[in-house]
């Protein structure tokens, strides 16, 4: 009597580990990237930018639309990823490999391109701090990342000095014959803080930049944003830098392991012929 061969499936050759440490990792990544996705849109829509499209002149330096660019880009590449990982489809495992290969190529690019343009890109960021100041209080998100960079991160007021704040309709010292408040001031951002201070002023800034204004101390920080941003680059360059790479080497490893997970996948639908 002829023997029966018994074939049965062999899972032994994808391995589960690599396969969950890629779904998990990438379901973070997937919530992250709808989460910041949502943020954008939602703020976009509170600025009513859907409706008045002239406010889209500036939109490469809109808050919202950067969190709407990352948002997405965080959510294909972590959908790719878990869905890849979940159901073995090699398919999208090769296109979350893709993806993480360009992210990984792009970010690789403007590292080296920063270096070789660092005086032209310094322009640039020196342009769009101008542009901000310009339109600070036509865009509230604009208006909360300068206030937070100069209050918070950097003690800084302007691009490169208090007088940067000419170039806003409100604080322009000629603004005073229309009856701005604010003419020849800064915004309360701009204003030193002190520890025993329970209420913060909001009006700190008013007449600073007016030639009669004479105080017993310095009330607003006189350094520019440029040159504290320089300085404070200098003294985090390392966590900076790992700051950086880190993502970068996270990138290798999920291009790797996706890799791996593909060839342990087709290896087992081989045996299965």
């Amino acid at each position: 009597m002829p023997s029966i061969r018994k074939y049965r499936r062999d899972t032994t050759e994808v391995s589960c580990c690599l396969k969950y440490v890629i779904f998990g990792v990438n379901v973070l990544f997937w919530f992250l990237g709808l989460i910041v996705l949502a943020v954008g849109i939602w703020a976009w829509t509170e600025k009513d930018t859907f409706s008045n499209l002239s406010r889209l002149t500036n939109i490469a330096l809109d808050p919202a639309f950067i969190f709407i660019c990352s948002g997405t880009i965080t959510f294909i590449i972590g959908f790719t990823g878990c869905i890849g990982a979940l159901r073995e489809n090699t398919c999208l495992l090769a296109c979350y490999a893709v993806f993480l290969a360009l992210l990984l190529l792009a970010e690789m690019t403007a590292g080296i391109l920063f270096f070789v343009f660092k005086d032209w890109i310094k322009t640039q960021a020196t342009t769009g701090f101008q542009t901000f100041i310009t339109h600070y209080r036509e865009d509230p998100d604009q208006q909360n990342l300068i206030d937070w960079i100069q209050e918070e991160w950097l003690q800084c007021c302007g691009v490169e000095g208090p007088r940067d704040w000419d170039r806003n309709a409100y604080f322009n010292c000629s603004s005073g014959v229309v009856g701005s408040r604010e003419a020849c001031g800064v915004p309360f951002s701009c204003c030193r803080t002190k520890p025993q201070d329970i209420i913060r002023n909001k009006q700190c800034g008013y007449d600073v930049r007016k030639p009669t204004y004479q105080v017993s101390e310095h009330v607003i920080h006189e350094r520019g944003c440029l040159v504290a941003g320089e300085d404070w680059l200098q003294r985090h360059f390392a966590p900076v830098a790992a700051t950086v790479l880190g993502p970068l080497a996270l990138q290798i490893l999920g291009i790797c392991f996706a890799q791996n997970l593909r060839a342990d996948i087709f290896a087992q639908k081989s045996k299965w012929h």
